[in-house]
């Protein structure tokens, strides 16, 4: 499988597993219902963790072709893993009043205790924020992975001419 594939397989993935989680917590509407309530609400963040996280598949890809000696997976690949963890459980907030993943009432009622109640209301208040907050992370590692990438191909190439 090349890293094209690969990264769109994964990106696919990624979203699905995101619309998974919103039906399997919203026993209150059909399957249809609660997958067409989040694309209203969170499109943006739906399909912008699948793009961030299937190109930070595909630039992990290219450095392994490229033979570059870039640690992506462990740094890059980690940060965008908990970021977009993180993008999925702000973006699950605002789909709660429209009766979506009721499961997360449960979460946000267990909060206060988790983190306090001053910081539980200032996460939900602006969950939406904080969602969008997470892709910018997902997009900051992969153009910090971009340019390491670069980089290292620009030093090998300089290796080669000499």
């Amino acid at each position: 499988m090349n890293a094209i594939q690969k990264s769109v397989l994964v990106g696919a993935l990624t979203i699905i597993i995101y619309l998974s989680v919103v039906i399997i917590t919203t026993p209150a509407l059909g399957p249809l219902d609660a997958i067409n309530a989040a694309f209203q609400l969170n499109a943006i963040v739906i399909f912008g963790m699948g793009i961030g996280v299937g190109v930070q598949i595909f630039l992990s890809e290219k450095s392994k072709l490229l033979g570059c000696k870039l640690n992506i997976k462990k740094k890059a690949f980690g940060g965008n893993s908990g970021s977009t963890a993180a993008t999925s459980f702000f973006s699950f907030f605002s789909l709660v009043p429209l009766g979506c993943c009721g499961w997360w009432l449960y979460a946000l009622s267990l909060l206060p205790s988790v983190v306090g109640t001053g910081i539980s209301a200032v996460l939900i208040e602006h969950s939406q924020i904080l969602a969008y907050l997470g892709l910018a992370i997902i997009f900051s590692f992969n153009g910090l992975t971009a340019f390491k990438l670069r980089k290292e191909k620009r030093a090998q190439k300089s290796e080669t001419i000499k």
